[in-house]
């Protein structure tokens, strides 16, 4: 690899601009330690869903995740630590890379940090850029810095770019040695819950005929929405089924309470109760079973969602069974999922019962719930092959890692 005067001049002013840099609070976990950076809330998003398949895939890796702060995830799996970037210094990236001593480094997208990226690659952290974005390539202070961009590109041993205007940008650019793959877009995707099959089978002989939608992880201050809703659905489809879904099972005495005090026909879930024909609304208060929920409603409203301070719901979940999906306003942690399935046509944001009321109405044709529904897996499914791609990409590099002496 070729010296780099730009590189240098730009490590030169890191040198001269930087100020000292706090050493990491969190614990480095003993074993091996991946390292993926997002640099936006989509990014995030994937990273955080690979990060966990890893974590299920290989016990006792940790998953060191950075960005900005407001990109910052609730992990599913234990294992996971969120960090926010360093400041682009040499003193900085060598206090983070010494404590870190990641195995490895994937960077999403672009918008490179030439002295973190230089000194990871100083100290021989493999580097894999992946989803890198055309948009992304080249920021603006590097004018300054003409072979700037050639000689970080250069540092990365894998490149897998979304699309192949990037890979033809980053040709224009030069990447070293490094070969460019156009692998399409790395996005966070579908993955089926579990289900009991006998339950299901039971479930679908029961119900069938019938309209069902299910409201999932519900607020309590949403039943009153939730079930105006449903009374203006039963008012056109008579026989339509709501299954409820609390967010906080220890919250269910409300629900029956709310159910009693409106004078529903209901049946609780946990108590054994099976839907008759004369049912309204099944209360399926348990955990652990959402996957058979998702798979017997043609839609699903996504609940914590429609009050000021909710963060909404995983859309994933919905989308991977076959259910459209509904969802109200207040969904800023997964704003960047629901906006990708809404584009598709796959979503449809509700604000009240009238609007949540008219949108389960409409979808009770089979032929719109199903269009939607299949929108809705068409967008799950795109990034399932490049995520599977990036999980052997790590797993085989952790292997050769594993059996150096």
């Amino acid at each position: 690899m070729g010296r780099s005067l730009s590189l240098a001049a730009y490590l030169a002013y890191a040198r001269g601009t930087s100020r000292a840099s706090p050493h990491p609070s969190t614990p480095r976990p003993a074993g091996e330690l991946i390292w993926g950076h997002a640099v936006d809330a989509g990014r995030a998003d994937a990273l955080q869903q690979l990060a966990d398949r890893l974590i299920q895939q290989r016990p006792g890796v940790t998953v060191l995740l950075t960005g900005a702060k407001e990109l910052h995830r609730d992990a599913k799996e234990g294992g996971v630590i969120w960090q926010t970037v360093p400041e682009d210094s040499v003193a900085a990236s060598e206090a983070f890379l010494s404590h870190w001593s990641p195995d490895l480094c994937l960077w999403t997208g672009g918008n490179l940090l030439p002295a973190l990226i230089s000194t990871a690659d100083a100290r021989d952290t493999p580097l894999y850029l992946i989803d890198a974005d055309e948009n992304l390539l080249i920021r603006p202070g590097w004018r300054w810095f003409p072979d700037l961009p050639k000689a970080l590109f250069s540092r990365f041993s894998v490149i897998m770019a979304r699309s192949a205007n990037a890979a033809r940008e980053l040709r224009r650019i030069g990447t070293g040695d490094t070969e460019v793959t156009v692998t399409g877009p790395f996005l966070e995707g579908a993955v089926a819950l579990p289900y009991n099959q006998s339950d299901h089978d039971e479930l679908s002989g029961l119900l069938r005929g019938r309209h069902v939608w299910l409201a999932a992880m519900a607020q309590v201050d949403e039943l009153p929405v939730i079930l105006h809703a449903h009374k203006n659905v039963s008012r056109l489809a008579h026989r339509a089924l709501l299954v409820i879904v609390p967010d906080d099972i220890s919250e269910t005495a409300r629900f029956r309470r709310q159910l009693a005090e409106g004078g529903w026909r209901h049946a609780i879930w946990s108590d054994g109760d099976l839907p008759e024909e004369a049912t309204q609304v099944l209360l399926a208060d348990t955990r652990g079973e959402l996957g058979l929920w998702y798979l017997l409603a043609s839609v699903t409203f996504m609940g914590s969602s429609l009050a000021a301070g909710q963060v909404g719901r995983d859309p994933n979940e919905p989308a991977a069974h076959g259910s459209a999906i509904l969802y109200g306003p207040n969904v800023g942690r997964y704003l960047a999922g629901y906006s990708r399935y809404a584009k598709a046509g796959a979503a449809r944001l509700v604000r009240d019962a009238e609007t949540l009321a008219t949108a389960v109405e409409w979808l009770i044709a089979p032929d719109q719930s199903a269009e939607m529904a299949r929108a809705a897996w068409d967008v799950a499914s795109q990034g399932a092959a490049v995520m599977d791609q990036i999980l052997d990409l790590v797993q085989d590099t952790l292997d050769v890692v594993e059996k150096r002496p």
